[in-house]
């Protein structure tokens, strides 16, 4: 970890009203580490950045900034990671526009892990939840670290399902790592800091900014080696992510789902441009050697799926009361359900309810 004045030198530069970290990285190349930035002469910055931001980087207004950064910094569980550091995530150098420094709350090695990135709609479905919740958990149980957003919906379950395994979870924000955002996440909040991960790019205090998050899209896509997107509407940000995904040459993966829900049309748009289907985890885990060994069967032979038909009647009922019925987990059930629907059996229904489908139907 750097010393606090190398520190400090680096927080002012990112502090800079304008500059970015594309500005940064410029002023690096030029320059060399960020003392010696500070430290050339006014001409040479204007000639780098223009006399407008040049001026702004030698007004030098952020020293509040940096001395509570620097105290935030010092706090057990906390840290700042730097493009200098050896800590800092390998996996965001390859991306076009890597962040300056992290900050960076809970296991800072999980930042360089295995990763596979889990996203979807913050207004997901039951059975979009639970998908996720048993997917991250698998492949968590997989010692692989799924990254998420640490949104309501299809994010959080990511993350509390990741929670139950070993490769455990990174939450990327798109606010300031000291604001808690949404409100609701709380619990799951302290939960990552704690036993995972949560990261941002942004300044301390930094509030909930909806331009803040596409670029956020690109941190959690470049901290995994591929994205899962589990539910999405075809106007939905974790497309971003799944382009941003394409674009940092990681790989592309969509759960499909109902031809008659909103909710499945980005994944099933996905799918047409080529990202791999996935209905168990172990279409996640075979596309990486080494990790499909580790993984836990969750997919189920046809002939096991339909003996869920039983249990689901002709009555649309949710994945909780089916696994109430059958005694099976969440996270069988889910693969059940979503290989019964492909077969055309089962169909979704709004709420997360699921109804089997007679044979007249399907005629």
């Amino acid at each position: 970890m750097p010393q606090d004045d190398d520190l400090a030198a680096w927080l002012r530069l990112t502090l800079v009203p304008g500059l970015g970290s594309q500005g940064v990285r410029r002023l690096l190349a030029e320059f060399g580490l960020p003392s010696r930035v500070l430290a050339a002469p006014a001409a040479a910055l204007a000639r780098t950045l223009g006399e407008s931001l040049a001026a702004r980087l030698r007004a030098d207004q952020s020293a509040a900034q940096v001395r509570a950064a620097l105290d935030w910094a010092a706090r057990p569980g906390h840290a700042i990671v730097t493009l200098a550091d050896a800590e800092y995530p390998r996996a965001l150098l390859e991306i076009p526009d890597p962040p300056a420094l992290l900050y960076v709350r809970g296991r800072t090695g999980l930042l360089a892990a295995n990763g596979i990135a889990v996203v979807g709609s913050r207004n997901a479905t039951a059975q979009g939840v639970a998908n996720a919740e048993a997917l991250a958990r698998a492949l968590s149980a997989a010692h692989v670290t799924v990254v998420s957003g640490l949104a309501l919906g299809i994010d959080a379950a990511a993350h509390r399902g990741a929670l139950r395994g070993e490769g455990s979870t990174v939450g990327v924000l798109g606010t300031g790592i000291d604001v808690v955002y949404p409100a609701r996440n709380a619990d799951l909040f302290d939960a990552l800091a704690e036993r995972g991960a949560i990261v941002s790019e942004f300044p301390l205090g930094t509030p909930a900014v909806a331009a803040n998050f596409p670029r956020r899209n690109r941190l959690i896509s470049g901290l995994a080696r591929g994205v899962l997107v589990v539910e999405a509407a075809l106007d939905s940000g974790s497309l971003i992510t799944a382009r941003l995904a394409g674009e940092q040459g990681r790989d592309v993966f969509a759960v499909p789902g109902s031809i008659h829900s909103p909710l499945s049309k980005g994944c099933h748009a996905l799918i047409k441009q080529g990202a791999k289907l996935v209905e168990s985890v172990e279409d996640v885990l075979g596309e990486f050697a080494g990790a499909a060994s580790a993984a836990p069967r969750a997919r189920a032979a046809p002939e096991e799926s339909h003996v869920l038909l039983q249990h689901l009647g002709y009555d649309p009922c949710n994945v909780d009361t089916l696994c109430e019925r059958s005694g099976l987990t969440a996270e069988v059930v889910s693969a059940m359900l979503l290989q019964l629907e492909l077969e055309g059996k089962v169909a979704g229904l709004p709420g997360g309810r699921f109804q089997r489908v007679s044979d007249r139907d399907r005629s």
